[in-house]
C-alpha cells in the first residue's frame, strides 16, 4: 500500500447528510471503519426521501449514467458497460472456515452448488481491492429493511455503496431511510459493503459512463459475520445487496439457524368464484414465467389472482402451525424481454412510471423497446439498441440485452394483494415447483407427501437461461430454483426442509410440480400457458380443498381425465400433456441419481436417497 494512502486511511471523510452521532455504536463503527478504508470524498446517510431521490437522479443524469425517458412519468434508462450485465456465478463466493459448511464436497469435479473461498484467500482479495477504492466518490449509507418495517419476519441491513444507481434502485426494491434507522435502534443488522471499484481520477475512460471493474469483480458472503462484500460490478444482483445476496444467501443461513425458510419463490393469492382464498408459493428458475405467474390474469371466469411477491419468500410456521410468508422486497426487478400486454398485462400496467430500466433499447420518442414487447413502432420512430447503436429488426442481434431489466415499485402493480405488506405474512397452503422441460414432464403432478415433495424440489431441472453467464439451451439441475443462491451446504438445506415435517402442529402445504413448456414432436407447445395456467391452479386449489380427483402414477398424483377444467379450450391433447414415458423417466431418474451421488455426495439425507430408489422402483413397474 502506498505510504500516502496509509496516512489518509486514518482520516475520516466529512458527513454531508445525516448524523453519525445519532446511530448505534455498531452502525457508527461499521461506517467509520469502512470510510477510513475506502477513502470516499464524503459520506451521505440516506433518508429515503423524494427530495433525496430527485437529487440523486439529477446527479446521475449529469454524469451521463442515466437518461430521462420523456414518454413516461419519472422513468429512466441506464446502459451499462457490456462487461457488466448479469450475475456472475464464477465470481460469487461464500466464505466459511470449512469448505463443507458452504458446499457438499463433490465426488468428482467441481461443485455446481455454490463456490467456497477460504478466509485467507478472501483477506488477500479484500486487501487488494478495497483500500482507497472510493476516492473522489460519495459513500452512501443505505439503511434498509427486508420486509415491512417492524414485521417480526423482517430483517434490517445497512449497505455502504459509492453508486447512486444502487441507492435509487434500493429505494425501489427495499424500504430505506430514516424509518429503518428508527426501527433498528441498537439491534442487529447485516453489514453490506459495495464499491464499483473505480476510484477518481479514472485510470481509463468509462464505457457508457458506467463505472465497474470487471477484472476484479467479487461478490462475497460471510455468513458467520453477517456480512456481504461486493466489488467491481454495478449490476443489480451483484450490487443491490438486499436482493439475492441478503434475501437468499445470507437469509437462508439465518433461516436454518432460526428455524424458518428463505426461498427463491413468488407468492400469490388465488380466490375462487365463491370468495374462498388460498396462498401459494412457487419456485421457478429464470425464464420460466415466474413474474408472469405472480401477476397472472386468469382466463377462468370468476377466479381472481393477486400478487404478494414475484421473486422471494421468507416463510415461518406460526404458533397455530400455519406456514406464514412475507415478500421481503418492495419492488420488481423483472426481465424486460418477453414482457408484453399478451404475456403479462399487469406488469405492463406497473412499469411505466417511477421505474429504472437497464439495458433495454430506447425509441426516438423517449420510450423503451425490447424483444417480445409486441408493440408495432409508430411511423418514423427509430430505435437505439442497448449498445447505443442505431437498430433495425434486420440487424441480426437483439435491441435489448436478454437480461435487461425494469426496476419498479411493487405498490404500482394493479393486482397487489391487500395483505402484501401484512407484518404477520400470508398463510401458504400450496408450494409449486416448476421448470422449462420441453419433453417428458407432465403439465402438473402432486407429490405423494412432504418427503416426496422435498425430493421433487431437489430434483428440479430446467433449460438454462440468460440471467446468469451460461450460454445455449441445456437442461440444467436447479434444485428448488436455488442452485446459485444457497447460503450453505445443500445437503444440510435438504435436511432443514425435511425437518419441517417434525414441527409440532405444522400444517404442511401440499407440494406440486408444473411444466408449462412441454412440446409436441413438431416443437409446438402443447399447453397455451399464461392466463390458461389458472386452470392448473384451480385443480391444485381444489386438491387442497379435498374436491378435485387425481390418480396415482409413478411420479405423483395427476388429474383424472375430467378433473382439469378445459371449458372453452380448443385442441389440448391431454394424453400427450400427461404422458409418462418409461424410457424418458428411466433416463431422468438416472440423471437425478448421478447428480445427487456426484454433487451432494456424503451430505445427501438418507430420506432423499430412499425417494430416488422408490421412484426407480415405480418406474420399473410402468
Amino acid at each position: 500500500m502506498p505510504p500516502q494512502l496509509k496516512a489518509e486511511m486514518n482520516v475520516m471523510p466529512k458527513v454531508v447528510q445525516g448524523d453519525l452521532e445519532s446511530l448505534s455504536p455498531e452502525a457508527r463503527d461499521f461506517i467509520e471503519t469502512n470510510a477510513k478504508l475506502c477513502q470516499p470524498e464524503c459520506i451521505h446517510i440516506c433518508d429515503g426521501s423524494e427530495e433525496e431521490n430527485k437529487k440523486l437522479l439529477d446527479i446521475m443524469v449529469e454524469q451521463g449514467m442515466i437518461k430521462k425517458l420523456n414518454k413516461y412519468e419519472n422513468c429512466w434508462l441506464a446502459l451499462t458497460d457490456p462487461r457488466d450485465v448479469a450475475r456472475i456465478e464464477s465470481k460469487t463466493v461464500i466464505i466459511t472456515q470449512e469448505q463443507r459448511d458452504t458446499i457438499p464436497i463433490p465426488k468428482t469435479g467441481t461443485s455446481q452448488l455454490g463456490r467456497w473461498m477460504s478466509e485467507e484467500d478472501f483477506e488477500k482479495a479484500f486487501n487488494t481491492r478495497f483500500p482507497g477504492c472510493m476516492q473522489g466518490r460519495t459513500m452512501y449509507v443505505i439503511p434498509f429493511s427486508m420486509g415491512p418495517i417492524g414485521s417480526p419476519l423482517s430483517k434490517i441491513g445497512i449497505e455502504l455503496t459509492d453508486s447512486p444507481y444502487v441507492v435509487a434502485s434500493m429505494r425501489i426494491m427495499t424500504r430505506i431511510g430514516t424509518d429503518v434507522l428508527r426501527a433498528l435502534g441498537n439491534g442487529e443488522f447485516v453489514k453490506c459493503l459495495h464499491s464499483v471499484g473505480c476510484p477518481l481520477p479514472l485510470k481509463e475512460p468509462l464505457i457508457n459512463n458506467w463505472p465497474c471493474n470487471p477484472e476484479l469483480t467479487l461478490i462475497a458472503h460471510l455468513p458467520d459475520r453477517r456480512e456481504i462484500i461486493s466489488f467491481g460490478s454495478g449490476y443489480g444482483g451483484n450490487s443491490l445487496l438486499g436482493k439475492k445476496c441478503f434475501a437468499l444467501r445470507i437469509a437462508s443461513r439465518l433461516a436454518k439457524e432460526e428455524g424458518w425458510l428463505a426461498e427463491h419463490m413468488l407468492i400469490l393469492g388465488i380466490t375462487n368464484p365463491e370468495g374462498k382464498k388460498k396462498y401459494f408459493a412457487a419456485a421457478f428458475p429464470s425464464a420460466c414465467g415466474k413474474t408472469n405467474l405472480a401477476m397472472m390474469n386468469p382466463s377462468l371466469p370468476g377466479w381472481k389472482i393477486e400478487c404478494v411477491g414475484d421473486d422471494i419468500a421468507w416463510m415461518k410456521f406460526d404458533e397455530q402451525g400455519n406456514l406464514r410468508a412475507i415478500n421481503p422486497e418492495n419492488g420488481f426487478f423483472g426481465v424486460a424481454p418477453g414482457t408484453s400486454v399478451k404475456t403479462n398485462p399487469n406488469a405492463i400496467k406497473t412499469i411505466f412510471k417511477n421505474t429504472i430500466f437497464t439495458n433495454v433499447a430506447e425509441t426516438s420518442d423517449g420510450g423503451v423497446y425490447w424483444e417480445g414487447i409486441d408493440e408495432p413502432l409508430p411511423a418514423g420512430v427509430t430505435v437505439t439498441s442497448w449498445k447505443n447503436k442505431d437498430w433495425t429488426p434486420d440487424n441480426g442481434e437483439p435491441c435489448a440485452h436478454p437480461n435487461s431489466r425494469f426496476c419498479s415499485p411493487a405498490r404500482q402493480c394493479p393486482i397487489m394483494d391487500p395483505a402484501w405488506e401484512s407484518p404477520e405474512g400470508v398463510p401458504i397452503e400450496g408450494i409449486i415447483f416448476g421448470g422449462r422441460r420441453p419433453a417428458g414432464v407432465p403439465l402438473v403432478y402432486e407429490a405423494f407427501n412432504w418427503k416426496h415433495g422435498v425430493f421433487v424440489g431437489a430434483a428440479m431441472r430446467s433449460e438454462a437461461t440468460a440471467a446468469a453467464e451460461h450460454k445455449g439451451k441445456i437442461i440444467m439441475h436447479d434444485p428448488f430454483a436455488m442452485r446459485p443462491f444457497f447460503g450453505y451446504n445443500f445437503g444440510k438445506y435438504l435436511a432443514h426442509w425435511l425437518s419441517m415435517a417434525h414441527r409440532p402442529a405444522a400444517k404442511l402445504p401440499r407440494i406440486f410440480h408444473v411444466n408449462w413448456f412441454r412440446k409436441d414432436s413438431q416443437g409446438k407447445f402443447l399447453w397455451p400457458g399464461f392466463g390458461e395456467n389458472s386452470r392448473v391452479l384451480e385443480w391444485m386449489f381444489n386438491r387442497i380443498e379435498g374436491k378435485a380427483s387425481a390418480k396415482p402414477t409413478a411420479i405423483g398424483y395427476i388429474p383424472t381425465d375430467s378433473a382439469l377444467n378445459l371449458k372453452g379450450l380448443e385442441d389440448v391433447n391431454l394424453t400427450e400433456l400427461f404422458d409418462i414415458s418409461k424410457e424418458f423417466w428411466e433416463k431422468e431418474v438416472e440423471e437425478i441419481k448421478q447428480y445427487f451421488e456426484v454433487q451432494v455426495n456424503a451430505d445427501l439425507p438418507y430420506e432423499i436417497e430412499r425417494e430416488v430408489l422408490a421412484l426407480e422402483m415405480r418406474i420399473k413397474q410402468l
